[in-house]
């Protein structure tokens, strides 16, 4: 059988496998912004060009 009793593991926001912040809402947040600069900046390029 697997799993465990109700209520058994680990306590709701664990931060006991927390390795890296790559899927943290602070850095998904930092990579859209990100995206949204390099769409913006193609968009400038291609409009001097």
């Amino acid at each position: 059988m697997h799993g465990g009793a109700k209520g058994s593991g680990a306590p709701i926001g664990n931060r006991n496998a927390w390795k890296h912040g790559r899927y943290s809402a602070e850095h998904l947040k930092e990579m859209k912004r990100f995206r949204e600069l390099i769409r913006e900046s193609e968009e400038t390029i291609e409009a001097i060009s």
